[in-house]
């Protein structure tokens, strides 16, 4: 059986026996992003002036590490200290929006909820700015951690730790974890901040990032041999632990369960960010150990998940059904409802999670290449594509009473079936004026030449921070020349 065919069968398995309960611990702090534009250079000092467009915050961290596992299916516990603040309110509302997710928060008053805050313009970081204190801010938070793990553990298949190095992990806490996973039955599984792995325990995995491995050993973790003699020397210094790190483009390392060490590459992706993919490898390799899957099944679905997480920005939450799709297994629910109401509950859904939303419109009558430039050079530039598609009627005033070729139905399975685009909505009227006000999305994208102001929902978008892109058509590229020529024929 092909790594292929393995990954597919577990995907397959997931979800009909129930989710598996995980338990997420470690640091947490909200990550924000505030978006603008840069058009001149200050008369105070030689620094950008970032005119404000809009913001953004998610949690980030074990946080993001507790969402990116219920958006697979799992049903997550959340074990994390936060300020006495104003921020932690915040932050937990923002954890609200996560179904499957469950906050078990610690106060602690001799500390600030943590903040990183990005300052974006122009696709670019221009500076970022971080509200933190010192490990031992913490400290105080470490005895309600501990006593709250016996409440937690009971019916968890993984614990997930994720160590930033803030202050929530600590030895104090890393034996107490140990502890009542091994009462439970529970695998523990560490994503790991400092060089000193015995910080961690027995914990049954962890999961360093190549820099992190070369750190622990003191070896160079350049090359597949490089990293197979690190991976050597960690098993030999750490024997109660197995050890898959994570190469970045290289994919995953690992000693395999008959002593060889295996390496598991990647598909190259256009890389957009790269924050929280961390996090999202570690809620993929925590589900897949619960669901006890091996090493190798393991390491090619967090790296399947992590791939898609990069190509997004931002602090990046990546569900089943994308890994699904990933690996080309298309969800049996994805675009397949039409109506306004039920799309807009969805891009609701979608921007509580933080995620960016693009609309583009179109006839779409025959596909051809120019349409596919636009559905493409959109989706990449956004986290969730809706497209909006005239109706029957719609494109018969539009484009005469010989058209559509294709009625509305077919259209919207036809564009359904593209893999960049997310979902589809009908409209009857000459212009989607109407959706864009309703869906409200982020990006607005038009393909043509055309002047910014003049397309329909610019002063909306740009009123609420959004942009609007304008892709260059293909030239002889069109419905109506193919319909030509078609006639010709």
């Amino acid at each position: 059986m092909s790594m292929t065919e393995a990954l597919d069968r577990f995907l397959q398995s997931l979800g009909p026996a129930g989710p598996v309960r995980l338990l997420c611990v470690g640091d947490v702090m909200i990550d924000r992003y505030v978006y603008g534009h840069v058009a001149r250079i200050s008369p105070e000092a030689p620094i950008p002036v970032v005119k404000y467009a809009r913001e953004t915050a998610m949690p980030g961290a074990a946080a993001n590490v507790a969402r990116n596992a219920a958006a697979m299916g799992a049903q997550v516990t959340l074990l994390a200290p936060v300020g006495e603040d104003s921020e932690a309110n915040e932050f937990e509302a923002l954890l609200s929006a996560t179904e499957g997710l469950r906050p078990a928060l610690v106060r602690h008053a001799e500390a600030s909820t943590i903040i990183k805050t990005r300052f974006v313009a122009g696709g670019q970081q221009v500076m970022r700015l971080d509200r933190e204190g010192t490990p031992e801010n913490w400290t105080g938070s470490v005895r309600a951690l501990v006593s709250a793990l016996g409440a937690e553990t009971g019916e968890v298949r993984a614990v997930l730790v994720s160590d930033y190095a803030k202050g929530a992990i600590t030895a104090e806490l890393m034996s107490a974890v140990i502890a009542a996973a091994r009462k439970s039955g529970a695998l523990v599984i560490v994503d790991p901040k400092v060089a000193d792995w015995s910080l961690y325990g027995e914990a049954d995995l962890i999961k360093p990032n190549a820099a992190e491995l070369a750190q622990a050993t003191g070896l160079p973790t350049g090359t597949d041999e490089e990293v197979a003699a690190a991976l050597r020397h960690a098993g030999e210094r750490f024997p109660a632990r197995r050890v898959l790190v994570t190469r970045a483009d290289k994919g995953m390392s690992y000693i395999a369960e008959d002593g060889a060490v295996r390496h598991h590459r990647g598909k190259p992706v256009e890389v957009f960010d790269v924050s929280g993919a961390g996090d999202t490898s570690l809620a993929a390799i925590g589900l897949a150990l619960a669901h006890r899957a091996d090493l190798a099944t393991v390491a090619a679905f967090a790296t399947l998940a992590s791939r898609i997480a990069v190509t997004k920005r931002g602090t990046a939450v990546v569900s089943l059904d994308e890994i699904r799709a990933g690996l080309g297994i298309r969800s049996t629910n994805r675009a397949g409802d039409y109506n306004l109401e039920s799309v807009r509950r969805q891009v609701q859904a979608w921007r509580a999670e933080g995620l960016k939303v693009g609309f583009t419109n179109g006839c779409f009558d025959i596909l051809h290449v120019g349409h596919l430039k636009v559905i493409e050079e959109a989706r990449a530039r956004c986290d969730r594509l809706v497209v909006g598609l005239n109706s029957d009627t719609s494109v018969k005033r539009l484009k005469g009473p010989t058209r559509p070729v294709n009625p509305e139905g077919d259209r919207a399975r036809m564009m359904a079936g593209l893999g960049a685009v997310d979902a589809v909505v009908l409209f009857a009227e000459d212009t989607p004026i109407d959706l864009i006000r309703a869906l409200e999305p982020d990006l607005l994208v038009k393909g043509g030449d055309y002047n910014p102001e003049t397309i329909v929902g610019y002063d909306e978008t740009v009123a609420r921070g959004g942009e609007v892109h304008i892709v260059a058509l293909e030239e002889g590229r069109s419905t109506t020349s193919t319909i030509e020529r078609l006639q010709k024929t």
